[in-house]
């Protein structure tokens, strides 16, 4: 199955990946490798926006774990997704991609406010724009964040690169013979706790019809190889074949 040609999409990175080889925190190596494949995706014409986790840094839901109060733990996570943005924005900017980073959290100092005609006008002209700081609000993850934001910018996809090659019946990394899905609908996700994205991203994206293609950003070229309908990948969407 392959998607019809896009315009605008929104990748979500994990915040995890730009650890690259490191044990926590950004590996700026890596970051310039993924910037060179962001300016080479934004060279083809799409239209990019971005979505970073905050993993590498600090996970809301991991100090929640550790007792700490949930909503103050969330916000921490926001501020985390924030330095990565800000992270990717130097490295894009480096190599000549102008870029913009509207955050749900204001800080006028370092960005700009989440304003959505302002992100189209930014788009429009060519520049990638990073949505950071998830909704802006706790018990909401940066998956959640970046379904709002596709929806909200009327992307023609969302991709979501991760660790892993696409979506698995069971942990590929436990199991090693978890079976792979070239295609998926959205209520199989839901109804078989697949993990993708959160329930709330995934059906967010099934209201607003807007495809979730899964794929492994580690590997190096695979962006591009996934943006051009190729590679190893799983589509999550209406109907699955």
């Amino acid at each position: 199955m392959s998607l019809p040609p896009l315009k605008r999409v929104l990748l979500k990175l994990s915040g995890e990946v730009l650890m690259g080889s490191q044990p926590f925190g950004i590996d700026t190596d890596f970051v310039g490798q993924m910037a060179e494949e962001l300016k080479a995706a934004r060279d083809t014409g799409l239209e990019l926006c971005l979505v970073i986790g905050g993993g590498n840094i600090f996970r809301g839901m991991a100090g929640a774990a550790k007792g700490m109060d949930r909503a103050q733990a969330d916000y921490m996570g926001m501020l985390a997704t924030i330095m990565n943005a800000l992270a990717m924005q130097s490295a894009l900017e480096k190599i000549g991609v102008e870029t913009r980073v509207q955050s749900a959290i204001q800080m006028d100092e370092v960005c700009e406010p989440v304003i959505r005609r302002r992100a189209e006008r930014h788009l429009q002209k060519g520049r990638v724009v990073i949505f950071a700081a998830g909704v802006g609000a706790p018990y909401f993850t940066t998956d959640s964040g970046a379904a709002l934001r596709a929806a909200e910018m009327k992307c023609d996809a969302l991709f979501k690169g991760t660790s892993v090659d696409g979506v698995y019946d069971d942990d590929p990394k436990k199991n090693a013979s978890a079976k792979r899905y070239e295609t998926v609908d959205y209520d199989t996700v839901l109804a078989d706790n697949l993990k993708v994205m959160d329930a709330s991203a995934v059906a967010l994206c099934r209201d607003n019809a807007i495809p979730i293609v899964v794929f492994s950003i580690r590997e190096r070229g695979n962006l591009a190889r996934v943006l051009a309908g190729q590679g190893t990948q799983t589509i999550v969407t209406k109907t699955s074949v």
